[in-house]
């Protein structure tokens, strides 16, 4: 897999593509694969390009360097490079809960997340024996005495022994402070229900089913101080009815979370992900 991703945002103008093509024919660079996507309301354009390493004559480093002068010139503002064969680590944080944790796992297993996942981390003894499945060590670090700082410390702690590129916050039903999401800025992703804010707190499924709701459905964003205010990756919902119990409306909700969580981490870790202020764009790969 020697390929890297380039993942550009600049102000949108003509002769832009063929500029950043021709730099990559100029640097004897194969594109493999190439998306893009043009913003007419805020004049800004995106791209991720995929391009054959075997030809390159040159360090990554001097690469790196020799974009970054190039981007310069011609004025684009912002720009990524990531490589295919840096296998990214990830941490999965869980609660009680288990249907988002199985769904990383296997695709994990199966190839479809191109990652490793050397820990995970609960609030709660629970879900130690799904770890034990896949042979991967988890580490029960509860909250005593109301003192989530410690708490947190010791989370910290954990994933920077462990080199962690990624957290996933796989039903972890605790708030992070805002000094752990910007010591993590866009490494962690958090999936919840798409009742928020609507029916915020304990027991969604059954206040949404109180109003009788006709859709229900899940979100993955980047987690930020701002509580599930952060960059939304995935979304995708379900219509219901008022045949529906809330147990039903509960396992379906599980199902979307799962997936829709699921969906969000193979981008990222697809690199196919460009953040622009609170939203994102998701480019193919």
């Amino acid at each position: 897999m020697k390929q890297a991703v380039f993942l550009i945002q600049a102000s949108d103008r003509t002769g832009l593509l063929s500029q950043l093509s021709g730099f990559f024919f100029e640097s004897n660079l194969n594109i493999l694969h190439c998306t893009q996507y043009s913003d007419e309301l805020e004049h800004l354009y995106f791209m991720r390009v995929r391009v054959d390493l075997t030809t390159l004559q040159t360090t990554r480093r001097e690469m790196y360097d020799t974009f970054a002068e190039f981007c310069n010139l011609i004025g684009v503002n912002k720009f990524k490079v990531r490589y295919m064969d840096e296998i990214p680590r990830m941490a999965i944080m869980v609660s009680k809960t288990s249907h988002c944790l199985y769904d990383l796992l296997m695709h994990q297993q199966d190839g479809d997340l191109r990652c490793e996942i050397p820990l995970i981390i609960s609030n709660h003894p629970d879900l130690e024996a799904v770890a034990d499945k896949f042979r991967i060590p988890y580490y029960c670090v509860p909250i005593i005495n109301n003192d989530k700082a410690t708490q947190e410390a010791q989370i910290i702690e954990l994933l920077e022994r462990h080199h962690i590129d990624l957290v996933v916050m796989a039903r972890y039903m605790q708030v992070l402070s805002d000094d752990f999401c910007k010591r993590y800025e866009h490494k962690i992703i958090n999936i919840h229900h798409a009742f928020l804010p609507a029916f915020q707190g304990g027991n969604p499924y059954y206040r949404a089913w109180q109003r009788g709701v006709k859709m229900i459905g899940a979100t993955a964003h980047y987690a930020t101080a701002d509580l599930d205010e952060g960059p939304i990756i995935e979304q995708d919902v379900e219509r219901v009815s008022h045949e529906d119990t809330p147990e039903s409306l509960k396992q379906l909700g599980k199902d979307i979370e799962r997936r829709v969580l699921t969906r969000a981490v193979k981008a990222h870790l697809n690199h196919c992900v460009i953040i622009s202020g609170r939203r994102t764009i998701v480019l193919s790969n």
